[in-house]
Formats: structure tokens, sequence, C-alpha cells
């Protein structure tokens, strides 16, 4: 297992994994689909499934210019690499682009290019929910089932097919092995011990909502007494998700906190674990969905239809699925059955913009003023123009 635990080996290494394997699965799957034309296969009007296999797909993308652009919430640029590489080599002649940038940054980016008649994305992949409904309300979103959309969860869908989280993702917390030794962190309220001052990284989680509602749980659980012994921890602070499990990994510092990874990884300098029962931390799906103006609609269809296969998402690193049929492995249980995960709490949380900017503020008195550039760069108006 890379030490570098974190978002980044999540989304990098989860659709990517198992591609060699599941290009032969997928393959022998459209050969037993059979070869039904495009009338019984569109799903955006009747409300049905997609029929149509992945081949049939990929062969109708290609027949519409075999172009596909995807705008990713992420920290940095080869954070996808796992999805680009398994896309490409399942569907080579489709020219994809994928967009890597903070979710805040992409959705306002997209608001824009919609309002300048300049959209450049076909499918939309953000870590901002509330962007979803806002969008379905507006009706930006073009409503598509993809194969396999009624074992999707119901937590991880609309009802409609607006839109369909493509992968279960947890923020906890990460520490080294050796250098924690036998005083292995159980709880956040071990954070605060002060054997770890001066030994921790973190997530800014005035920058990234996830790590803030993260951080607002632990408000709810331990009082804000307990974000102020944190901050006189001396804490490690960064933009990225995935800031603080490279540090842990490489061993600058010994904890971290406000990065998602996998708890059947258990090689390496690092472990990402959760907390004990009772303790919280946090989960959700990153929502996907097609925009109704992209200009590749059917290239777009395949890629969440792909995204969502059993290969594909059998293949996640972080080892849970947004489906309810994919067998998990030994030591997991579906992510929705981990009360302490709060997952019907995040996409609340997110709706509630001024509570969300009212503990950015807060947190800001705390930890001081988020520094650095973002770690995906500046990307401006246009990216994967």
């Amino acid at each position: 297992m890379s030490s570098n635990i974190s978002r980044r080996n999540v989304l990098a290494v989860g659709a990517g994994a198992t591609l060699a394997a599941a290009t032969g699965a997928a393959t022998a799957s459209a050969a037993e689909t059979g070869r039904g034309d495009s009338a019984r296969s569109s799903s955006g009007a009747s409300g049905r499934e997609e029929t149509r296999s992945l081949d049939q797909l990929y062969e109708a993308a290609l027949a519409e210019g075999g172009k596909l652009v995807v705008y990713a919430g992420g920290d940095v640029d080869d954070q996808l690499a796992g999805v680009r590489a398994g896309f490409r080599s399942r569907f080579p002649d489709i020219d994809l682009t994928i967009v890597v940038d903070y979710s805040k940054f992409h959705d306002v980016r997209i608001d824009n290019q919609l309002a300048t008649g300049t959209l450049v994305p076909d499918v939309v992949q953000l870590q901002t929910l509330q962007d979803f409904t806002r969008w379905t309300r507006q009706g930006v979103l073009l409503p598509y089932k993809p194969a396999g959309f009624s074992a999707v969860h119901p937590k991880f869908k609309d009802p409609g097919g607006a839109w369909t989280a493509v992968m279960a993702v947890a923020f906890s917390f990460v520490y080294n092995v050796a250098a924690v030794g036998a005083d292995v962190p159980r709880t956040p309220l071990d954070f605060v011990d002060p054997r770890w001052k001066g030994a921790i990284a973190s997530s800014y989680p005035h920058d990234d909502d996830a790590v803030l509602y993260l951080f607002s749980l632990y408000v709810r659980k331990y009082g804000w007494e307990w974000v102020a012994k944190f901050a006189g921890q001396q804490p490690q602070f960064a933009r990225g998700s995935h800031k603080a499990g490279v540090a842990v990994g490489a061993g600058q510092k010994s904890v971290g906190v406000g990065s998602s990874g996998s708890l059947l990884a258990t090689g390496g300098a690092s472990r990402w674990a959760l907390p004990s029962e009772g303790h919280p931390f946090m989960a959700w799906g990153q929502r996907a969905a097609i925009l109704r103006q992209g200009a590749h609609p059917t290239a777009a269809k395949l890629y969440l239809n792909w995204m969502l296969s059993p290969e594909v998402q059998g293949s996640s690193y972080s080892g849970w699925s947004v489906r309810t049929d994919v067998p998990l492995k030994s030591g997991l249980r579906p992510i929705w059955e981990y009360k302490d995960a709060n997952l019907d709490g995040f996409p609340v949380f997110m709706e509630d913009r001024a509570r969300v900017e009212q503990l950015k503020q807060t947190f800001a008195l705390y930890f001081g003023e988020v520094q650095g550039a973002p770690s995906p760069g500046v990307l401006g108006l246009h990216p994967g123009r």
C-alpha cells in the first residue's frame, strides 16, 4: 500500500485498478446482451434504465464524434489517473479529457459557462452535492438512468435519474504506524493528547466542505473546547485533502486528519482508520450527471454506464460501492450500514450554505485564514476546451 492514503488514491486507483480483467468481463457481457436498437435503449424520456451494452454505447459514441469531457472534483490533476487509464483501455478510440479541480471552483465555472454559452464539459462529477439538486431544479441536467441504476442504493441517486453517485468516499484520519507505536489513535479525542503536539497534519476545514462537515461533527460531539485544544496542537494545515496523508506517509507527521483511504490497505507506512464506535467520521457519494447542453451526450452516457458497471464498482480502492449488488471484500460492510458515517447528514449540510459559511469563518478564527495556492493550480474559465 502506498503511504499516500487519501482521496487521491481512492479516485485514481478505484476505477482503474482491475480494468484488465474488467475489459474481458464487459466484452463478454456485451455479447450476451444482444444487439437491440437505439429505440429500446434510451432512458431519458421513458425513465427506463439503459439497455444497450457498453460496446453498443461505445459504437454510438464514436458515431457521435468520439469525444468526452468530464469536470471532476479533486485535489490534483493525476487524481483521476486510474479512471483515465481504465476508460482509455476499455474505449481506446474515445478522446477523453478529465479536468480535475476543486468542486467549489468547477461548479461556478459551469454556471458561468452556461451563462455565457461556452459550456465545455459533458459530465460533471463533484463533491458539492447541493449543486446537483439546484441544477435539477433549473433543468441543467439530462435525466438518465444507466444500466444498474435500480441497484444503486437510494441514498446515492436522484429517483428521476438527474444524477447518480459513482463512488463512495469517506473521510477520517490516518496515522504513521512506526511513529505512533502502541499509542494508536482510536478517536478524535486522542488528537488533542499533548504527545501529538506538532505531529499532526490536517486539511483546512474552511477550504474543503467535506472536511468542514467532518470538523462540524467533531464540534457536535466534543464541543468548541476540542477545537481550541486541537489548534493548540499546532497542526500543519494544507490545501488539498490528500496533503495530510502525504505528510503522514512520508513520516513528516504522525497523525493526519481529513483524508480518505481504505480499511483494506494494511501494508506500508500508514494506516487509514475509522474511529471507535460512537465517534464520528463522514461519508458521501460523489455525484455525477450529464449536462443537458453538453456536446457529447452519448459519450457521457457511456461514461456513466462504465463507472457504474460491476467491474468498476468492484475495483474501488476504498472497497465500498454505491451499488447494493456488488460483493464487498472481506471485513467491510456497505457504507450505509456504518451509523457513525453520518451519510444522511452531509447532503443536508451542503444545502445549508449560510451555516457552511458561518462555520468556515468560525474555523478561520481558530486556525487562521487559508494559506497557499490551490493544489490543482489555477485553471481559468474554460479548461479542457
